[in-house]
């Protein structure tokens, strides 16, 4: 879709909010997708003009005109109804403005100017909320509209601040944001299923809560089949929407059907020629589906279009380039004349700052590439299957044994030539990195005692690890997964708290902490709601 033609015209989107809002959400989206600094300030220009145009709906003196309530406000039940869509439309600009100034600016005053911005919004969807809990709340004609912006920005807030790890929740607590997972869940089922003008953004938030989140964020434990349940009826109104054609394929990806996924995902790259970021989404999937299979040559042919066509993170795509270019048999040959040391090599360099910060899976990707700058290189064993675990990707071929065995398989030839190989500083390292994955491997077959093993030796041998720190909170963090599908909880709890409280400053540190919050969700919230686990308020 051509986002020009989404503006309706430029003169509706200076007299009409809602047109304004649409126009500079499809601008976000793009930007967002792209990372493109022309983008961005389109992105951000539009989102200003569209919230002027909210600001001359809006009452005078109204919900979030001054911060910590200096200013006495109005009663939002004088509000017209055209004056109360006004604040839910210009609390959605302020958040989607908060989220570009992040994109945008590297120092200090941008990210307060986001953190007023989204306490600014913040504030107002709870005024907004509490309106439509009142007893003088009068419904008016669009009221469906009103009260789906609602449930957005609310269940938006509450998913979102309910999977921060402990640490940071504390200091959002402090200063007056809270969340609570299952109401946010709630809110947003309740805005899909309400044929609003946002009942669209609701499920595609859920979506990515259910497929991407949990996932990526949490314990590999998302709820695919309430994603299929919300997603069909839109991909059988447009069989060939792009967006939803790549849910259906990342839906069939969790599932583990594999072939299924590849064959949505090209479906997705035909549907559409004009944004061409929905094809390097799909990339980025089929890449992983083919390092599922073990098909590196394929798996490199993508990752090979990702460094050519995509801006996102051209470190990462350079290394995956050459991790699986270290995969290739010895009578495989390179498919562009590519030297895999020389692709490790240049990955330091293309280091890129978003928001002041290097993306964490870049980080990862530089510091791991970095035993290739030296004259006789020590090779990493399995550079494509660690960063598979990075992603979670062990959770998805669990799913298939065929495919778990596979990937334990080889996993042993690579600890047999790693044993064969004469010993390095490295060595520990490298036979760690390999007994987390196989440990893995072995869980989802069933192999529980071996899988304990594994993850037990990464913590035994912890003194002999010289750089790759981050196994041993994610050993204790998977040995935890492993006992809470045993129900030994309390011991899992033990072992949780230890992987957070224990271990700082290594690699992907954040995302282990937010699979730590996961799991401790899961382990405090089952004894309480049955099968409901993970749904606990943030205390």
């Amino acid at each position: 879709m051509d986002p020009r033609a989404a503006s309706g015209g430029d003169a509706r989107t200076k007299e009409s909010m809602y047109h304004a809002l649409t126009y500079a959400t499809i601008l976000e989206m793009q930007a967002m997708m792209t990372f493109d600094p022309q983008d961005i300030l389109n992105a951000g220009n539009t989102m200003k003009e569209a919230q002027a145009t909210c600001q001359k709906f809006r009452k005078k003196s109204t919900v979030a005109d001054s911060i910590n309530n200096l200013v006495h406000r109005q009663s939002l039940e004088h509000f017209t109804e055209e004056e109360i869509h006004a604040e839910i439309c210009y609390a959605e600009c302020l958040l989607q403005r908060a989220a570009l100034t992040f994109l945008q600016d590297e120092n200090m005053v941008s990210f307060i100017k986001g953190g007023i911005k989204v306490r600014n919004s913040y504030q107002t969807y709870r005024e907004l909320d509490s309106l439509i809990q009142s007893p003088h709340y009068v419904k008016g004609e669009n009221h469906l509209h009103f009260e789906g912006g609602v449930k957005l920005g609310v269940g938006a807030f509450n998913l979102t601040l309910s999977m921060f790890p402990a640490r940071i929740l504390r200091l959002l607590e402090f200063v007056g944001f809270s969340g609570n997972k299952e109401h946010g869940l709630l809110q947003l089922q309740e805005g899909a299923s309400s044929y609003s003008f946002r009942s669209v953004l609701c499920t595609m938030l859920l979506l990515c809560y259910h497929t991407f989140m949990t996932f990526v964020l949490g314990t590999g434990k998302g709820n695919v089949e309430e994603a299929e349940r919300l997603l069909n009826p839109y991909l059988a109104r447009y069989p060939k929407g792009a967006i939803f054609l790549f849910f259906a394929g990342r839906i069939e990806t969790l599932k583990g059907n594999i072939d299924a996924a590849v064959n949505r995902y090209e479906e997705c790259c035909e549907a559409q020629q004009y944004w061409k970021q929905f094809h390097h989404m799909c990339y980025w999937e089929l890449m992983w589906c083919f390092t599922y299979k073990r098909q590196w040559k394929m798996a490199f042919f993508y990752a090979d279009l990702l460094s050519k066509e995509n801006t996102w993170s051209k470190a990462t795509y350079i290394y995956m380039k050459a991790a699986y270019l270290s995969m290739f048999g010895p009578d495989d040959c390179s498919p562009f004349g590519d030297s895999e040391v020389e692709l490790f090599r240049i990955v330091p360099s293309l280091k890129l700052k978003i928001a002041g910060k290097s993306l964490p899976t870049e980080k990862f990707a530089i510091r791991k590439a970095r035993r290739y700058l030296s004259s006789n290189p020590i090779p990493l064993p399995v550079p494509p299957l660690e960063m598979m675990y990075i992603w979670n990707g062990y959770a998805v071929i669990g799913k298939c044994p065929n495919l778990t065995e596979g990937m334990l398989g080889t996993l042993i030839e690579a600890e047999e030539a790693l044993a064969r190989s004469s010993a390095t500083e490295l060595l520990a390292d490298d036979q760690c990195v390999i007994k987390l994955l196989k440990g893995l491997c072995f869980k989802h077959l069933g192999k529980i005692s071996e899988a304990e093993d594994h993850f037990n030796y990464i913590y035994l041998n912890e003194k002999k690890i010289k750089y790759d720190h981050y196994l041993i909170p994610n050993a204790l963090l998977e040995l935890a997964i492993l006992y809470l599908d045993q129900d030994r909880r309390e011991e899992a709890i033990k072992l949780l708290e230890r992987a957070k409280q224990n271990y700082k400053n290594y690699s992907m540190e954040t995302r282990t902490h937010f699979r730590i919050q996961a799991a401790l969700h899961q382990a405090r919230s089952a004894p309480e709601n049955g099968t409901r686990s993970g749904a606990s308020a943030v205390s």
